[in-house]
């Protein structure tokens, strides 16, 4: 009887010893992806790499946060509390400095990058009662400028220094995420919103269908000021409903980023994958039509993590 009962005894202990001895190299490993505001771009986008990855990636688990955008995006990678983080060019660079003033107390010398995504078309959109059709047409109106610190804020403080203007020149000022100033328009308590973001963001398209809205132009003497990693663009004819024609404005980069301390070999894993799945990103979100492999590498602010230099290598845009 004992033989009969150790035996098996021991081959439980043994396939026990077997399931310790290869966990180590399958254990699981966890992605937390920072976004912004669930009707922003970055969410959306957020979602669907969530879903790439999981899928794609064996023994990975992932997550989405709906955060306040990048200045929160990525000092949440330097403390290691998130895996990987859409971000502005500008804040990317501004957290690389060390800018204090744009919310970064120290340079975040843990932060690495990934790829260049698709521009952040600077978006503002006033009530059409407003009477406002130009940026310097804001002085007396109110506006909502994007969370505190926000990107989008970021490159609101940005637009009006270059304009010779500030927050004073407004009747008010709100610091508020879009779907929040979209509702505000609407009520009639509030002129326009500054939205940094992809075209046909959900909340301005949403503010559009609602109310009688202006795209308001910024004007060449404001873009030309800005300088990089600011560029010209339009925000085409037809994008929100009842807008006639192209609108001169900006816009600025924006990049996948992770930090330091995740693997080489899970973000070449990411890499590869955001990559080998566009079609995905772009049903998530048609802003994703101008992710290229092309133009993974542009303007990158900060260095690339280890992983994401390793499938550039192998796809030749490094030699």
């Amino acid at each position: 009887m004992r033989a009969s009962f150790t035996r098996p005894l021991r081959a439980v202990v043994a396939g026990l010893a077997l399931i310790g001895a290869t966990g180590a190299v399958q254990a699981e490993q966890f992605v937390n992806i920072l976004t912004g505001g669930t009707a922003g771009v970055y969410y959306p986008l957020g979602v669907a790499m969530s879903k790439i990855y999981a899928e794609k990636i064996s023994g990975l688990r992932t997550q989405v946060q709906s955060t306040k955008g990048s200045v929160e995006n990525l000092n949440l990678l330097q403390r290691g509390r998130g895996e990987l983080a859409l971000t502005l060019g500008d804040s990317l660079m501004l957290a690389w400095q060390g800018d204090a003033e744009s919310g970064f107390k120290q340079k975040l010398g843990k932060l690495r990058g990934i790829a260049a995504m698709y521009p952040n078309v600077v978006q503002i959109v006033a009530s059409a009662q407003s009477g406002v059709k130009s940026f310097t047409d804001l002085k007396g109106k109110s506006l909502s400028v994007g969370a505190p610190k926000s990107g989008t804020e970021l490159n609101a403080r940005k637009l009006f220094a270059v304009a010779g203007m500030s927050y004073k020149d407004l009747s008010k000022t709100e610091y508020l995420p879009f779907a929040e100033s979209v509702e505000l328009i609407k009520n009639r308590q509030l002129d326009a919103t500054l939205q940094s973001a992809g075209l046909g963001v959900a909340s301005i398209r949403d503010l559009a269908t609602s109310v009688p809205v202006t795209v308001v132009s910024v004007p060449d003497s404001i873009a030309d000021k800005l300088g990089s990693p600011y560029v010209k663009t339009k925000v085409p004819a037809g994008t929100y409903e009842g807008q006639k024609a192209d609108v001169q404005t900006v816009a600025v980069a924006n990049y996948l980023v992770t930090h330091s301390g995740v693997s080489d070999d899970l973000v070449y894993q990411m890499t590869k994958q955001l990559f080998e799945n566009l079609p995905a990103m772009v049903a998530a979100h048609k802003a994703a039509t101008a992710i290229r492999l092309d133009g993974a590498l542009a303007g990158m602010p900060v260095p690339l993590h280890p992983g994401a230099e390793r499938f550039y290598r192998e796809k030749g845009l490094i030699k």
